[in-house]
């Protein structure tokens, strides 16, 4: 499923694209250190490849510089090239482009493949005006190294390798790409956080991250609610050209279909994004009167390339239309409640702004990150190059031509996750009890703690994924056609 844009020397060639929406949280320069044994000569056919396709592809290349160094080591050489956001000087600006030192990894990791101890978390200041750090375990995958070690939900780390987490340290402690890690635990005592002598020891290891996290069904009287946790939109393992998992969702909808599913919650918390082809999938199992016929979304590509789409494949290629499905429930539904957080980014968002023109979506949570834009992985298909890289390449609008969403979309319900959280799918969890109390007017279960976090937040572990929320669209394939 990881096709990859390949690029060939004054030529461009599609061959089925990954377009991806970015997280804000990309990777930074200073991830990809300089290796001092590079020579100049090197670097300039690496940076040469980069301007060829950048003056492409990129969506702001009439901003490209003129004469840019090419000297600069490739990682560098590519942020200058960028259209960089200031929200002052160029609010317009690009804050999701980036690049790699390696392909490979790249794409392993956009299928949900990583070197990873399974857990997911955010970091806060440990109180307001502090220099110290906690990671709040958000949630651990199945099977992992992280489940395996005990690690839950709601676990507080203070420490890594005997070292107090802190705003200098916490990068090169927790993204050093180390396999080995020993966290000290802290708790919540009386309202104040306070360290433990606990320990935990974890070895990351590869891992292939199922997206489909929970599903249930929930009978309130007359309210069949289906709920469906999912944290990625990819649809087959890595190096699978199948779509196990968009399986798997359809089968999902089967069951709520055949359960008479009247209401939907759709969890998107911590899911940044993913496959274009995976977030229509979804889409078409939730969308009421829709049908292959109906726009899901449009694409608005650059200036130099859109004339040439536009001959070759006609004006379809910049439309994702709806796909028919036996599965879907939308004639049982009137709305979908979506649960948010500023980690729901890029296929995320459009679920919710593809949607809205079709049924009424009600999001519950806090608002999202704010990724209209599109980018596409490209590599060197001679295999000299081995770098990739994400340039944004597009803007994406629903069918009724709304893209007014570079800032979140603001909740309509909102909710913070506190610091003592409850296990994802439990009634009593907050988000999830809300949007049930939304539903049905009354409180399944005792509510969970319901104070938000007022810790100071400093990122999450989702969005230092590489490219974070990302959009990626499989699309057949191009004739060659000269610039």
């Amino acid at each position: 499923m990881k096709n990859t844009l390949r690029s060939q020397p004054a030529w461009w060639s599609l061959a089925l694209l990954l377009v991806s929406l970015l997280s804000g949280c990309q990777k930074e320069a200073d991830d990809i250190d300089p290796d001092p044994t590079t020579s100049t000569s090197e670097n300039e056919t690496v940076n040469n490849w980069i301007l060829e396709n950048m003056r492409d592809y990129y969506y702001w290349n009439d901003k490209i510089p003129s004469n840019p160094d090419l000297t600069l080591n490739p990682s560098d050489f590519f942020d200058s090239l960028l259209y960089t956001y200031d929200a002052t000087t160029r609010p317009d600006g690009d804050r999701f482009s980036w690049i790699e030192e390696n392909a490979d990894d790249l794409t392993a990791s956009l299928s949900g493949e990583s070197t990873t101890t399974g857990m997911e978390f955010m970091l806060y200041l440990r109180s307001q005006g502090s220099t110290n750090v906690i990671a709040q375990v958000l949630y651990v995958l199945p099977d992992s190294p992280a489940e395996k070690a005990g690690f839950k939900r709601g676990d507080i780390i203070s420490k890594v390798n005997g070292q107090t987490i802190t705003t200098s340290n916490y990068v090169s402690l927790l993204y050093s790409g180390a396999t080995n890690y020993s966290f000290g635990l802290a708790e919540v005592q009386n309202n104040s956080l306070v360290d433990t002598d606990r320990t935990i020891s974890v070895t990351a290891t590869v891992l292939q991250a199922n997206p489909i996290f929970i599903d249930s069904i929930y009978t309130v009287g007359s309210k069949t609610v289906g709920y469906l946790m999912y944290n990625q939109f990819v649809p087959a393992p890595n190096n699978s050209n199948g779509s196990e998992y968009d399986d798997q969702v359809d089968a999902i909808f089967s069951n709520f279909k055949a359960k008479g599913v009247n209401e939907l919650i759709l969890d998107l918390r911590y899911n940044p994004g993913g496959y274009t082809s995976s977030s229509a999938n979804l889409a078409s199992l939730i969308g009421k009167n829709i049908d292959n016929s109906k726009v899901y979304f449009r694409e608005e590509w650059n200036a130099t390339l859109t004339p040439y789409i536009r001959q070759e494949y006609g004006e379809e290629f910049f439309v994702q239309r709806f796909l028919n499905k036996s599965q879907n429930i939308g004639s049982n539904l009137s709305r979908v409640f979506v649960l948010t957080t500023d980690g729901t980014a890029s296929s995320s968002e459009l679920i919710i702004n593809g949607l809205r023109p079709y049924m009424t979506v009600t999001t519950i949570g806090t608002t999202t990150y704010g990724k209209n834009v599109g980018s596409i992985t490209i590599v060197d298909d001679t295999g000299e190059i081995k770098w990739g890289m994400q340039p944004i390449v597009f803007k994406s609008f629903n069918s009724l031509g709304q893209s007014d969403y570079s800032g979140g979309f603001a909740p309509n319900v909102e909710v913070e996750e506190p610091l003592e959280l409850q296990p994802l799918g439990d009634v009593s969890e907050t988000l999830l009890n809300e949007a049930l109390y939304q539903i049905t007017g009354s409180r399944l279960g005792r509510r969970g703690v319901s104070a938000g976090n007022e810790l100071p937040a400093l990122g999450s572990s989702i969005q230092r994924k590489a490219g974070g929320g990302r959009m990626i669209k499989r699309l057949s394939t191009f004739k060659t056609v000269k610039l």
